[in-house]
């Protein structure tokens, strides 16, 4: 690997499976959206990923909520310590959001957040009986009439996948495990390194 190649990070995308692990894994993310005077502005959320999507909640009288009405582009970011026995990495994902105030999306939803990864039917695992009790309580907490839920839909994934990265840097990563360098390492850095006499 040459002093310029560790710059180089779009060759380490996650696997599709890899992607879903850590997404499904994952306790919290960080939902951005940009403001009316077009200030970026992210919160730190639970979340739950279900059916390719992202899911979250809050009061619908909160700021992002009339952001997302007035403009829908988002983005979702999720890194690989919020899944403590997940994947190395991080991801974000560019998409819409679409909010939700209906019965039977709060049904589902509910449930699935109050027991963080381990899904509404505790599919990782078997709930002791105090997190079965905390998580119930959670759910009532959740059942509120000002809140909604937003799901945000992927548009474009950036991610990193940073197993990859370190075995590459070990020289233990075969050339079919990286991906192709993106526009910013294919041809913008090579443009700035040209720039700064750096070739």
């Amino acid at each position: 690997m040459s002093n310029k190649d560790h710059e180089q990070v779009s060759i380490y995308p996650f696997s599709d499976e890899k992607r879903e692990e850590l997404l499904t894994k994952a306790r919290e993310c960080v939902f951005n959206w940009t403001t009316r005077d077009g200030w970026a502005v992210g919160v730190i959320h639970a979340f739950v990923w279900r059916d390719g999507r992202g899911w979250i909640t809050c009061g619908v009288h909160r700021h992002r909520v009339s952001a997302i009405r007035r403009d829908p582009r988002c983005s979702l970011v999720v890194s690989g310590i919020a899944a403590p026995d997940g994947p190395n990495g991080a991801i974000t994902i560019k998409g819409r959001a679409i909010i939700h105030d209906d019965e039977e999306t709060k049904k589902w939803f509910y449930p699935a957040l109050a027991r963080g990864p381990y899904g509404a039917d505790g599919a990782n695992r078997e709930l002791t009986p105090e997190e079965e009790a905390g998580a119930i309580g959670f759910e009532e907490r959740l059942d509120s009439p000002l809140r909604v839920i937003i799901e945000i839909v992927p548009e474009k994934w950036i991610t990193l996948d940073s197993d990859k990265m370190a075995a590459d840097t070990m020289g233990q990563l075969s050339d079919d495990e990286r991906g192709p360098a993106l526009e910013a390492d294919s041809k913008r850095m090579p443009d700035e390194l040209k720039k700064r006499g750096l070739e």
